[in-house]
């Protein structure tokens, strides 16, 4: 079968062109687009061959197997981005290569591992979802997350915001015209009886409820 690393290539740009769609569960992609992003019709042949996809005239798309597949390997390009980006400080210009490269090395164990380490993230730098794993089912283990719920900062701690999960859109709006936004850096001023928080030169008082659903990593 074609290179293993380029099949996973394939069927993610499936997954990522298929989510991109309004009508996301029906979409199928034009197997030429498929083939000018880099997979030769020789290798779609075989995917089809394989039951990763099933190829109806112009068109292509993912069967039961295939979207098993594209799912773990859009997790793990997605957490591997995320990782570079905010432990490893990787650049932007070098971010997607990057990751493409290091993915492919990633085993189930090890990308659990790296979702943990980052708190069970939502979504990568660029704003797309990250599919859950099965450590996202799992109570808090051992490994100590590099990503927290602002509520776990002291008095005097400074974080810069990694993602937000806010429970309605209203309120994530609410949030970022407060300049509340991943990127940010604030301070925890005050945690009793309510949240007082510095962002910048302004002080913000905050919901508990609210401050959970603020996700950082302390900045030292």
């Amino acid at each position: 079968m074609a290179e293993k690393n380029v099949v996973e290539e394939v069927l993610e740009f499936i997954w990522f062109e298929r989510e991109k769609g309004v009508d996301s569960l029906e979409k199928v992609l034009s197997i030429k687009e498929v083939v000018k992003a880099g997979a030769g019709l020789v290798t779609i042949k075989e995917m089809e061959a394989n039951d990763l996809v099933s190829v109806h005239g112009d068109s292509i798309h993912l069967t039961k197997k295939g979207e098993m597949q594209a799912e773990l390997a859009t997790r793990r390009h997605r957490l591997a981005e995320l990782l570079l980006s905010e432990v490893l400080e990787v650049d932007e210009g070098h971010l997607e290569e990057s990751a493409c490269t290091f993915e492919h090395s990633l085993s189930p164990l090890v990308t659990d591992s790296i979702c943990t380490l980052l708190g069970h993230p939502p979504a990568c730098p660029h704003g797309f979802p990250i599919p859950r794993g099965e450590c996202c089912k799992k109570p808090r283990g051992t490994i100590r997350p590099l990503v927290v719920p602002l509520t776990e900062l002291e008095i005097g701690d400074r974080g810069r915001i990694i993602f937000i999960v806010p429970r309605s859109h209203a309120r994530l709006d609410k949030l970022g015209s407060m300049g509340l936004v991943p990127g940010s850096t604030v301070r925890i001023h005050q945690k009793m009886p309510t949240y007082v928080i510095e962002l910048g030169e302004t002080t913000l008082a905050l919901d508990p409820d609210i401050v959970k659903e603020i996700y950082v990593k302390k900045v030292h």
